[in-house]
């Protein structure tokens, strides 16, 4: 194998140089050395094994630029030396080009060096291209955290290929055992994406859980607690988050997700559903509650001009009653309907006030006259002559009945006073009535009598009790006493 260089660029080239290139070089340098055998044109055969390329026989001389030996100082700045110099200890350069590689097994050819140059310069071409492919290593672990696993190994792959059949000098079993610890760091790598993916995953299917547990909460509620407006906004905003979530969060497997989606449509299809259907039904109720109060306002047209003032005043209550019970249409229809009934019932109640108003002016009149007889009245109070309280009194009565009615707001007060009066002439006659009462007084003397010796029996029983000391007889008979001369003692005063 040659070193390839151009007479026009000073840089190194530390790629492998291809079997044909060799065949140039070599031919080349035929050229230059009219004395050189066949054997000098011909490479040497490699000891090594068949994959390293041979040098071909020479052709047709052609056109090519001589190589030069490389130059140190396109790289020195580029490659460290101590590495370079570590490097190139692991192989040598004998005497016949040959470059030779040592590793565990021993030692053995990996290529050729024919330009000219030192073999120290030799060494260093193919250690340099150790370091090369070290560098791509490096290089590959320090972006594993940014590369995908597949991709990672992938290079590690194309990379450790090199590593089969090396051709470059280094420490090649540091740099195998360096690329298997990086695949194992790869693969490690690749599992803990695994794990946090399948955590996402779990977290993404418990986030779309709650949302269709939601969804299903929701429609599964009693129609009699929904609030429509309420749950149908918040159903939209669940299918947001599902949205997002299937836009932004991990991809779930295709079974879990049809069904949930599968859970999640079904909820939203028995809500939208069930709110047809109650909007149905509120339709229908609407319709009859219009027609009722139609018909309500219909009766309180008819009866809005009527005079029959308590009779139609209880007429209005018993429909204002049933409007209360027919329910409520949609606000604008129910405001309408209202607004009908309500004009229909303020015509009859405001021609019912003005008819009061108007006679309650004609009853102040009557007001002051009755006034004046209640107070005539309550000169016979208190009561001594009875005969003469009552003649009083029935005149009273007899002018009372023709002054007429008072004002509805002083009805109650004035006939309260005149009833007053009236119950004391009553009080004072039955209380004369039970004391001249002969019949009665007849009885009750017969009763004192009795009384007055049921007492003195009760005295000497109470006399033979103490003495014989029978103290709860004593007591006995002692309460029966106490009754009984109470109830002496109000016959007397009846009698009085």
């Amino acid at each position: 194998m040659s070193e390839s260089t151009n007479t026009n660029d000073t840089t190194e080239n530390t790629t492998i140089s291809t079997p044909e290139e060799n065949a140039v070089v070599n031919n080349t340098t035929s050229q230059t050395n009219e004395k050189t055998t066949e054997k000098e044109t011909k490479a040497p055969e490699s000891t090594s094994d068949s994959n390293t390329p041979q040098a071909p026989k020479p052709q047709k001389p052609v056109s090519h630029p001589r190589p030069m030996a490389p130059k140190h100082a396109s790289t020195s700045l580029s490659i460290d030396a101590d590495a370079l110099n570590r490097a190139s200890s692991w192989g040598r350069v004998d005497d016949d080009g040959n470059v030779w590689q040592r590793t565990a097994e021993g030692e053995k050819i990996i290529g050729q060096y024919a330009a000219g140059g030192s073999k120290k310069e030799a060494l260093e071409l193919y250690a340099r291209r150790f370091l090369d492919l070290e560098s791509q290593i490096k290089l590959l672990e320090s972006r594993i955290s940014h590369v995908s696993p597949e991709d990672s190994l992938k290079s590690l792959k194309r990379l450790t290929e090199q590593l089969k059949e090396p051709a470059f000098i280094g420490d090649i079993d540091s740099l195998r055992s360096y690329a298997h610890s990086l695949e194992e760091k790869i693969n490690t790598h690749k599992e803990e994406l695994k794990k946090a993916r399948e955590e996402a995953k779990q977290k993404a299917i418990e986030k779309r859980t709650k949302i269709v547990e939601r969804a299903e909460e929701i429609a599964s509620t009693d129609v009699q607690k929904i609030h429509w407006r309420n749950f149908r906004e918040e159903l939209s905003q669940l299918f947001e988050s599902w949205q997002k979530a299937q836009k932004e969060d991990p991809r779930l497997d295709r079974p879990t997700e049809e069904e949930l989606w599968h859970r999640f449509s079904r909820a939203r299809s028995q809500f939208d559903r069930m709110r047809r259907q109650h909007f149905s039904q509120l339709e229908a109720k609407r319709a009859e509650v219009i027609a009722t109060k139609n018909s309500l306002i219909k009766k309180a047209e008819e009866l809005q001009d009527s005079t029959n003032w308590s009779h139609t005043a209880s007429e209005f209550r018993s429909l204002m009653d049933q409007w209360r019970k027919a329910g409520r249409a949609s606000h604008k229809e129910d405001d309408k309907l209202w607004n009908r009934f309500h004009t229909a019932q303020q015509k009859f109640f405001d021609a019912r006030k003005e008819f009061f108003d108007s006679r309650d002016k004609e009853f102040e009149a009557n007001l002051e006259k009755k006034l004046q007889l209640i107070e005539e009245a309550e000169k016979i109070l208190p009561i001594t002559d009875l005969e003469q309280a009552k003649t009083t009194l029935h005149s009273i009565q007899d002018r009372w009945e023709e002054i007429g009615m008072v004002p509805r707001a002083d009805m109650n007060r004035t006939e309260k006073r005149l009833r007053d009066i009236e119950n004391a002439v009553h009080a004072a006659e039955t209380e004369q009535w039970n004391r001249t009462d002969p019949q009665k007084k007849q009885r009750n003397d017969g009763m004192v009598a009795q009384l007055e010796k049921l007492l003195k029996e009760l005295d000497q029983e109470i006399a033979a009790a103490k003495e014989r000391g029978d103290d709860d007889k004593v007591a006995s008979l002692e309460e029966d006493k106490a009754a009984r001369s109470a109830w002496l003692e109000q016959l007397t005063k009846e009698e009085l």
